[in-house]
């Protein structure tokens, strides 16, 4: 082969890897830059009995900050005005990942962000005079549900990453009672901090995770979100197309959460 020829056809091999490279790019990293998951704001309903009492001084239009407008939660039947007992989750609920990923050195747009809507659990209040308790909860996500901008993606997320078809489920499950803030019970957003049991891909670890709880509309809501090295949990930078797509060893788990207690 002349010198030019072989120029040519491996100026050809390059072109077609950095063709391939740009595809991988397109269809697996450009990420939708979703906003996190927040607290919806609304008017609350006249407390229930042991809930301590505080002016509203929102209005009830959705949250418009920086971040983008807040999912909406499904409004549930007022309490009986008894807190104490079990309240289950409520449509609307989401959970989900949010991570950077980078092709070779080059860095993705935007974080890829994934959610689904398959989210199932209750959680337990208790109270004692005008103190209200968090003493249990337990939580399950369908990760084979979730899905991103990226349908190349997602199908990657079944036997690499998350490998959902393996691990089909994530959970959570509460192992410290929380106090529940005078503020949140009168539809204020309040500061939470959240121990227990995290279950991912298969792992469990022990995890502190902040958080957000408010009343509103009869309806028990909790926003939050805990980052944490991928590593913790075993998971691997999933190969695409020949390509090596690494994913900072950092991930975000994001939920926006409603409970409703049954009638009866």
């Amino acid at each position: 082969m002349t010198r030019s020829r072989s120029i040519a056809v491996g100026l050809v091999i390059v072109a077609a890897i950095l063709f391939g490279g740009f595809v991988a790019y397109d269809q697996v990293l450009r990420g939708d830059s979703a906003p996190a998951l927040t607290l919806p704001t609304g008017a609350p309903v006249s407390s229930p009995a042991g809930a301590a009492s505080a002016p509203a001084t929102r209005s009830g239009s959705p949250s418009t900050a920086a971040n983008g407008p807040a999912t909406s939660l499904a409004p549930a039947v007022s309490p009986d005005g008894d807190l104490a007992g079990r309240w289950t989750v409520t449509t609307g609920s989401k959970a989900g990942y949010r991570v950077r990923e980078q092709l070779a050195n080059l860095p993705a747009e935007s974080d890829a962000v994934g959610r689904t809507s398959a989210v199932s659990g209750s959680i337990a209040l208790e109270t004692n005079g005008a103190a209200t308790t968090l003493t249990a909860a337990t939580i399950t996500v369908d990760t084979t549900s979730i899905t991103s901008d990226k349908p190349m993606r997602d199908r990657r997320m079944r036997n690499e990453g998350l490998q959902t078809d393996s691990f089909p489920t994530a959970t959570f499950t509460l192992t410290q009672p929380v106090e529940v803030p005078a503020g949140a019970l009168a539809g204020t957003p309040s500061d939470v901090t959240l121990t227990g049991d995290l279950t991912v891909h298969g792992v469990t670890k022990s995890v502190q995770i902040p958080a957000k709880a408010q009343l509103v509309d009869g309806t028990v809501q909790v926003a939050g979100s805990l980052s944490f090295p991928l590593s913790d949990f075993s998971i691997l930078a999933p190969n695409v197309g020949g390509f090596i797509v690494s994913i900072a060893d950092q991930g975000t788990l994001e939920f926006l959460l409603g409970f409703a207690k049954p009638d009866g």
